[in-house]
């Protein structure tokens, strides 16, 4: 099993604040990732679906036949396409995503670095572009051999197909977000699902989840990973330790009050410390600040990923060493 010392997550952490901030500058593992194989093919499934005559929708059914779940009938596929809203949902993603430009290429790189932490992972992947009707529960999958991105999600923040979507959700439908949605659907398969009910047990959970974004996304902006802007970002940068402070003060770690989630690990337009900083304050700062504990610990332990996941908050927490920046 692959296993990361100190010495080099330190070097790989440092170095991913340095390629982000210098572009094309790569680091040792960058081209120690390319070199692993990876066999990526794209298949815009919207334009076939759409384009396709209709007498020819059998030979589609058989050629994607894990695209067409049983239970539809055929008459309702076929309807779609004369649906005046479905219409302009094809217009739109064809405007944007007429080419997906260095999107394969992006993913590919995504797919080489999940092998490398994970080599068992398959070595070929189909990337397929559908239109999920604005599915926000099915952005972006990863299943095996396949790769799925509704790109109808992604169309970006004012687009007006998401002005019934809370305003502090439109972050999430930039097309910056269709790698990390893709990471993370990967990531979720092999987080070991925990039973600690704790405030704690919460932030380290998740920030499980963003760090091995970070690690399988080192080029990716950090606001991006948690799906922030970069002023959100930077308001938690500057706030950590009035943050951690709180949270020690109110002995929040090990309360197990489930009010806690909704108020810092939740999606929300603001962190609800109940404190004029309130509107400041960008929601899933519980999140971050598990990212920052997590990022502590594997600085200063030798673990694998894999260990990472299985290991309880409480032992991460104690291990880390976290101390917030001033």
């Amino acid at each position: 099993m692959f296993k990361i010392s100190k010495i080099s997550l330190s070097c790989l952490l440092v170095s991913s604040f340095f390629v982000w901030g210098c572009g094309d500058s790569k680091t040792k593992l960058d081209h120690e990732v390319e070199q692993i194989p990876m066999e990526v093919t794209v298949v815009r499934f919207d334009q076939e679906f759409y384009t396709g005559k209709d007498e020819d929708f059998q030979q589609l059914k058989a050629k994607y036949p894990y695209m067409f779940p049983a239970g539809v009938a055929d008459a309702d596929w076929l309807g779609k396409k004369q649906d005046t809203i479905f219409k302009e949902l094809y217009e739109e993603v064809n405007k944007s995503y007429a080419d997906l430009k260095s999107l394969p290429e992006e993913l590919k790189h995504l797919f080489q670095y999940i092998k490398y932490y994970y080599p068992e992972e398959s070595d070929h992947k189909k990337i397929i572009t559908v239109l999920s009707e604005v599915d926000v529960a099915a952005k972006a999958i990863y299943a095996d051999t396949l790769a799925l991105v509704s790109l109808d999600t992604y169309l970006g923040k004012d687009h007006h197909f998401y002005k019934s979507f809370p305003n502090y959700t439109h972050l999430t439908f930039e097309s910056s977000q269709i790698l990390p949605d893709m990471a993370e659907s990967f990531i979720v398969q092999k987080l070991p699902k925990t039973m600690d009910r704790t405030f704690l047990g919460a932030m380290i959970q998740k920030g499980k989840l963003v760090f091995a974004k970070e690690l399988l996304l080192p080029k990716v902006p950090k606001e991006n990973l948690m799906t922030y802007s970069k002023e959100q970002l930077d308001w938690c940068l500057a706030n950590e330790s009035q943050v951690w402070r709180y949270f020690i003060d109110n002995q929040l770690l090990f309360d197990t009050d489930v009010k806690l989630s909704a108020r810092f690990i939740d999606p929300a337009p603001f962190s609800k410390f109940y404190l004029d900083i309130d509107g400041e304050s960008p929601g899933r700062v519980g999140v971050w600040l598990g990212w920052q504990i997590v990022r502590s610990f594997m600085e200063n332990n030798n673990v694998t990923l894999q260990e990472l996941f299985a290991m309880n908050a409480k032992d991460i927490f104690e291990k880390s060493k976290y101390k917030p920046k001033k």
